[in-house]
């Protein structure tokens, strides 16, 4: 519809300057006045005309003042019987100029034959329109089965290196053999070694996978062919399968080159799982996928990079030698790395003097690379809302709460009741977290809402951390039940306040019990295989591997766990019940205590022997 409109405010611009152009011509841009056979005849007495001009019936008068005019005779009648008929004295003919033009002459051509030229040219340009708009919709249908992949060319070389890429060592490692595979395949076909075909990039959401796929493409210079499994589905049959052919063939023609697949386990979920059987779509797009992969010639340097963060779904085909049977693991970022990468993302932001990155490092374990670009993106905003020309620390400090945890509700006003509480349940995390041997050290007390969490306590590890014993988790449940009991030992009951502490502390007890083999009447064995099924929705099914009997003993040990972690909890805050009151005192006026204000009340943590 806008097209058709486009086209015929078009059309009727070109017949308002056609029309224009003809009026401008035909009156040869002079402009003449129409008068009648009594005016001229009238004129010619007195001798104000010097020339006229006779074209068939009309009669053109030029006057001595410069004037034009018209006059319009009958088609029979000749200038001289008007002449005779008006009795015109002969004497005032003797100095007027009198022509006689032919009107078969351009003039009459065009003034015949353009009232019917210019409306048929107007219908054939709109005609022409119209059908340019019906094979441009042909043309779009037939490029339905085209690969939609983005191509980044020779023209971006060097865009994106391993230099651009922050930590990841060993995944950097690992592709450099991809990189001297591109740049320099002789070498290795001489030793008889056969390039690699397919290299899958393993990792959580926001570690680099992406980017690390463009770094190989920019350290080698060759084209980059990127595109999501998800553009390959489409509900016609086929048209996923014809993509790939077409992905495929351009990457032929532009080899060396990178073909770059994110999210594949959109297409190259197991196959014979789907609503469709064995002859769906999507396992249509993977059959030809894998087709590809195998008509590749020894001597074609096309490498497929594909990235999932769910590799447990995918079909062993895929995975097997030949295919992607190389697979390159990024896993978050540990304080080094997240150093690194915090430096990179700083580059073009105007830090203050006192911010320290090594320390931001410290306070965000398990943060990804996307995580840390997103801190220093929340922490830029939140300076620029306070009109601050660099950022602080304490927008840096801020926006990792934001990130970790929402941002702040101070629109949600608590009563002196509901705060006291709050105070109570969030000092009750805050002591026992402090005094327990095994666990994290506090580094904030907040009763300020933020997210969906009425008030928090945030504790971070000194170090990363890849093992955790039993003792550290059963502690970790005492920290998080630790509010509920704070609440019952006040107050004498609970309120809705730890419905999340408790969900956390059950589900980290059923971990220990079924994943982990900690129980001791149970003994070091797992318990159910756990597997997602996608039907009509995403649910995850577990197969039981046990009994009845069984999955009550488990219920028992759920249960033992949490309960031996209530009563060392409950034994700390009885014990250190004076501290409790003076970090509730300070939390109900400040509202939050930051480490070092929370440590002058109850002294340094002790360090893990």
């Amino acid at each position: 519809m806008k097209n058709l409109v486009k086209n015929f405010l078009i059309i009727f611009t070109v017949f308002l300057l056609m029309a224009a152009f003809f009026s401008l011509w035909s009156g040869n841009g002079q402009k003449t006045e129409p008068v009648g056979l009594e005016t001229l005849i009238s004129q010619i007495n007195k001798g104000e005309v010097s020339k006229i001009i006779i074209v068939g019936n009309e009669i053109r008068v030029s006057l001595k003042s410069g004037k034009s005019e018209v006059v319009k005779k009958e088609a029979g009648d000749t200038f001289s019987q008007i002449i005779k008929n008006y009795n015109v004295d002969p004497n005032k003919l003797a100095g007027l100029l009198v022509e006689v033009q032919d009107n078969q002459g351009l003039d009459y051509w065009l003034a015949a034959i353009l009232p019917f030229l210019i409306p048929f040219l107007l219908i054939s340009v709109f005609i022409y329109f119209m059908m340019r708009s019906v094979q441009g919709a042909n043309s779009r249908a037939m490029m339905f089965g085209q690969s939609q992949a983005k191509e980044t060319g020779q023209e971006f070389k060097g865009k994106v290196t391993f230099k651009d890429v922050a930590g990841a060592k060993e995944a950097k490692e690992e592709l450099s053999e991809v990189v001297e595979f591109l740049k320099n395949p002789k070498k290795f076909s001489e030793l008889g070694a056969r390039t690699p075909r397919g290299v899958l990039l393993l990792g959580s959401p926001g570690t680099g996978k992406t980017l690390l796929a463009r770094a190989v493409a920019g350290e080698a210079g060759v084209p980059f062919f990127s595109i999501s499994g998800s553009e390959f589905v489409e509900m016609f049959v086929g048209v996923g399968a014809s993509r790939v052919r077409d992905l495929f063939r351009k990457a032929k023609k532009s080899a060396p080159c990178i073909i770059f697949i994110d999210e594949i386990d959109a297409v190259g979920r197991r196959r014979g799982a789907g609503l469709g059987g064995s002859h769906d779509e999507r396992e249509q797009t993977l059959n030809q996928i894998l087709v590809e992969m195998d008509g590749f010639d020894p001597n074609t340097n096309i490498i497929v990079i594909a990235a999932t963060n769910r590799p447990d779904v995918l079909d062993p085909a895929l995975l097997r030698p030949g295919r992607f049977d190389r697979r390159v693991i990024l896993d978050e970022p540990d304080l080094a790395d997240r150093e690194a990468i915090l430096k990179v993302h700083s580059k073009k932001k105007p830090l203050g003097k006192e911010v320290s990155l090594k320390r931001v490092a410290e306070r965000t374990p398990g943060f990804t690379g996307a995580d840390l670009a997103n801190l220093l993106n929340e922490a830029a905003i939140l300076a620029a809302m306070k009109n601050k020309k660099i950022i602080d620390l304490e927008e840096i400090f801020s926006s990792i709460e934001k990130v970790m945890l929402g941002p702040e509700r101070k629109s949600r006003i608590l009563s002196d009741k509901e705060k006291k509480i709050t105070a109570y349940h969030e000092a009750g995390h805050a002591i026992v977290a402090h005094f327990l041997p095994h666990t994290d050290p506090v580094q904030k007390v907040s009763i300020i809402a933020r997210g969906q969490a009425g008030g928090y306590t945030l504790k971070l590890p000194l170090e990363d951390k890849h093992m955790y014993s039993k003792s550290e988790y059963v502690e970790e449940i005492a920290v998080l039940v630790a509010g509920y009991i704070a609440e019952q030992e006040i107050f004498g009951e609970v309120t809705t306040g730890a419905t999340s502490d408790l969900r956390r502390a059950t589900a980290l007890a059923r971990k220990l019990v079924t994943d982990f083999g900690m129980s001791e009447s149970l003994g070091p064995r797992t318990f159910g295989e756990k597997e997602e099924i996608i039907f009509l929705g995403r649910e995850i099914h577990e197969q039981r591997d046990y009994s009845e009997k069984v999955a009550e003993q488990i219920d028992k040990e759920i249960s033992s766990f949490i309960d031996k972690a209530g009563h060392q909890a409950k034994g700390l805050i009885k014990a250190e019940h004076d501290f409790l009151e003076k970090v509730v005192a300070e939390l109900i006026v400040k509202e939050t205590l930051e480490k070092e204000e929370f440590e002058k009340i109850v002294g340094e943590k002790k360090k893990e022997e």
